[in-house]
């Protein structure tokens, strides 16, 4: 049953009205009555395809992929091992080499780490190779995603790149979302094409207006040539006069008499691409639940809410990324069943660029009994206090224990009580004195 037949009344049987028969959906009959109004054609209406390399085109979604990539490879990353009394003690040796200096002879840990996150927050999958002495890691080996397939035998998840397979035990695998038959996953582009794809869609149309520029789509209205030669010379015409015209400065051309030209579709101010575009920016960054200020956008940026925004990225950004990297790396290179040996990022390397609170960090810590003056200088990469006054613990001596004995306060350099508490009588000690 054709749209403009039921318009017409020529149908001998009017179809049941969608509106009263709830087992009809409407969406069909929506389109076919948008469409014949001209107002939306479902089989030429279509956002530009979307690729890995075309989204990385877009300059919010290389901020995000490259901002987040960079931060997460620049944390320290440390190997640490526990005492039978619970304390840790970061360890040094061949794997603290692999983490945080060089995990093979081709790749340093920065760009080893940075090309990881890089897969993982373009196609949602970053995957290393664990190359082992025995049970001992002696190298790691960054993995093309797009030449392993990830399978599932017996129960056991493998990873086949060419000829080799590896079991999951020498793999590490961050994803960014797993599907639910825990073998394929989710990609942030993928998932986040549509949005992606307008934002391309507003950038090629603002490259399209200013380039012929500024002039919309324009159509010629008055008495055109018969035959399709004919209007075909006329429109080249047209086209070289406005051509000419916007070459050499000039603000007007001349057309024929009785035609006018007049501007098709809508104008970008009226569009609001401005706002359009800004709002993209926000709406990438929700993809990767990144705070808009760490994509340039200012926007409604406060000196307040930035700082607030930046508490938010270590929170709920940084900090659950880093912890998902952790998790996989102890227990791939560590077993199921560690106990003493644990790998885990600073994330103190933040706060490299905020050179003031860093300092007065340290320095409350060290006068709060903390951290010893020989820890908070290692931090800062500063050698050991050569009198061995660093490895102490000290605490500002106003602050004292309940109880201390007026011995142990002159000692300390306090002032003078007596037995009770009370403040010793500075006159009656000059009397004694005399």
């Amino acid at each position: 049953m054709g749209m403009l037949a039921r318009m017409l009344g020529r149908e001998e049987r009017a179809a049941p009205n969608p509106l009263e028969n709830p087992t009809i959906p409407i969406s069909a009959s929506y389109d076919e009555f948008m469409q014949f109004f001209g107002q939306m054609d479902p089989s030429r209406v279509q956002l530009p395809p979307v690729t890995i390399e075309s989204a990385l085109k877009v300059p919010a979604v290389l901020a995000a992929v490259g901002f987040l990539s960079r931060t997460l490879a620049a944390l320290p990353l440390h190997a640490y091992r526990k005492g039978e009394n619970g304390d840790a003690a970061r360890v040094d040796g061949e794997l603290q080499m692999l983490l945080n200096e060089a995990p093979n002879a081709e790749w340093s840990s920065f760009g080893w780490r940075r090309y990881i996150w890089e897969q993982v927050f373009t196609g949602g999958r970053g995957l290393t190779w664990i190359e082992r002495r025995g049970i001992a890691p002696v190298a790691l080996w960054p993995m093309d995603p797009d030449e392993t397939t990830v399978l599932r035998r017996n129960g056991r998840r493998f990873y086949r790149v060419g000829q080799n397979e590896y079991p999951a035990s020498d793999v590490i695998d961050v994803t960014f979302m797993l599907r639910r038959n825990q073998v394929s996953h989710r990609g942030p582009i993928v998932e986040g094409k549509d949005a992606i794809g307008l934002a391309i869609a507003m950038q090629n149309f603002a490259a399209q207006f200013f380039g012929s520029g500024g002039l919309p789509p324009l159509s010629l209205e008055g008495p055109l040539p018969q035959g399709p030669d004919g209007f075909k010379r006329a429109m080249k015409d047209i086209w070289r006069a406005v051509d000419q015209a916007r070459k050499a400065g000039q603000p007007f051309f001349g057309l024929p008499p009785g035609h006018k030209l007049a501007p098709v579709g809508i104008e970008p101010a009226k569009g609001q691409m401005v706002e359009a575009r800004l709002f993209q920016i926000q709406e990438i960054a929700r993809i990767w639940n990144l705070p808009p200020v760490f994509l340039q956008d200012l926007s409604k940026g406060t000196f307040s809410n930035t700082e607030q925004q930046d508490l938010q990225l270590v929170k709920h950004v940084i900090g659950q990324w880093s912890k998902a990297f952790e998790d996989e790396l102890n227990l791939k290179l560590f077993g199921q069943r560690r106990r003493s040996r644990y790998v885990e990022h600073s994330l103190d390397g933040l706060q490299r660029g905020d050179f003031k609170s860093r300092i007065e960090g340290l320095a409350r810590a060290i006068q709060t009994g903390q951290l010893m003056p020989d820890e908070a200088r290692a931090l800062e990469n500063r050698p050991p206090d050569p009198s061995g006054a660093g490895a102490k613990l000290y605490i500002q001596g106003a602050t004292v224990p309940l109880g201390t004995t007026t011995a142990t306060i002159g000692h300390n350099g306090g002032p003078p009580i007596n037995d009770n508490g009370d403040p010793a009588d500075d006159d009656a000690g000059d009397q004694q004195d005399a």
